[in-house]
């Protein structure tokens, strides 16, 4: 990729989401969200009313009794940045100065997670050979962990860009590494705000044992609030700013109503009505609620296949036992004399071809 081209098109990403997924309306197609909404209709019985009749045109919260993801909010805002429309203005955000950018100069490279607890809620992209990553947190506890978090997605990132440009790492010729910026955007509360955080400070330094130790790696991320340049005098938020209103409110919404259909809906209501990410939520009202809602939840896929997989290992630790106690009860009957292989055999209902090996096996040791 060369510095010169200021807009270079988009090439094919082995990492960019398939355009199916994009949900664009007029392809004809049906994305995997509508079919889960599709069905999800058809398995409850759920009515949509219209907008006259709802207020909103998204769904009836009294019929709807399906549980909202607890990380609902992931599915937002990786769905929205996955459009370029939208990383486009996220890009902006950050960088108003770069008037060169178009829709076409950006490549999506955000790595995705399903069934594993990785990162599931950052975005990746590419623009005029600039290399941006933005992780989003949420937890209401803020953690520095965050950082070995962007380290470890950084490094899987670069590794991903050179292997399909295909750079020989091993060649006399230095390899191309594009510009890198890393942000962390953080909706919950936090008194303190510092700009920027770096891996150094916060893991080299003043560390518990009062000594400061050597490292050969830095990370260093500038932090996200909300609105990205409250200088800005066009009388409104950008992109960011609007998603952390959004998340505030769903939130507040969740307090008063739990995680329901209702709050999903109460969100993006009123959210509409102040023109916080009306344009995104007006489009995909309905891909929204059911995204936000518990039929895909990733964290309940993982939570089942975990609970799964100790319930097999469980029941083939009883069965080893089980079949270790009934071995010891034949030796101990074989060793008495008192009984046959065959009256052995029938009375721990077990084969007459098991008994004779155990019996070997305990002539060998003798």
């Amino acid at each position: 990729m060369s510095n010169n081209k200021k807009n270079p098109k988009p090439r094919k990403n082995s990492l960019e989401p398939p355009k199916k997924n994009l949900g664009k309306r007029g392809t004809g197609k049906t994305t995997a969200s509508q079919k889960a909404a599709k069905t999800a209709s058809g398995q409850n019985g759920m009515t949509e009313r219209t907008a006259a009749q709802s207020g909103t045109g998204i769904v009836d919260p009294q019929e709807d009794t399906r549980t909202a993801k607890r990380t609902g909010k992931d599915s937002v805002f990786t769905n929205m940045f996955q459009q370029r429309k939208y990383l486009l203005q996220l890009y902006q955000a950050l960088h108003p100065e770069d008037t060169s950018a178009t829709e076409d100069s950006l490549t999506n490279i955000t790595i995705e997670n399903v069934l594993i607890n990785g990162q599931y809620n950052d975005v990746g992209f590419l623009v005029n050979d600039k290399l941006v990553i933005l992780v989003e947190e949420q937890s209401t506890t803020w953690t520095m962990n965050i950082i070995v978090r962007a380290l470890f997605y950084i490094a899987q990132t670069l590794q991903i860009y050179l292997d399909e440009r295909k750079a020989d790492l091993y060649g006399n010729k230095k390899v191309y590494l594009p510009e890198t910026e890393l942000y962390v955007l953080y909706t919950g509360d936090r008194v303190e705000r510092p700009d920027v955080i770096t891996l150094r400070d916060q893991f080299y330094k003043d560390s518990e044992d009062a000594k400061e130790r050597k490292t050969a790696i830095d990370v260093t991320i500038k932090m996200l609030y909300g609105t990205v340049h409250p200088e800005r005098t066009d009388g409104g938020e950008d992109i960011v700013g609007q998603y952390v209103l959004f998340t505030k409110e769903y939130n507040k919404q969740v307090r008063e109503h739990g995680r329901t259909a209702k709050a999903v809906s109460e969100t993006i209501r009123i959210c509409m009505e102040k023109n916080i990410l009306r344009d995104y939520l007006g489009s995909r009202k309905k891909e929204v609620v059911t995204m936000m809602m518990d039929l895909y939840d990733q964290d309940r896929i993982l939570e089942i296949h975990i609970e799964s997989e100790k319930k097999i290992a469980a029941e083939k630790a009883a069965k080893e036992a089980e079949e270790k106690a009934k071995t010891a009860a034949i030796e101990r009957m074989l060793r008495s004399g008192k009984l046959s292989i065959e009256e052995i055999a029938e009375y721990q209902a077990v084969s007459v071809d098991r008994v004779r090996k155990i019996e070997a096996g305990m002539l060998q040791e003798a």
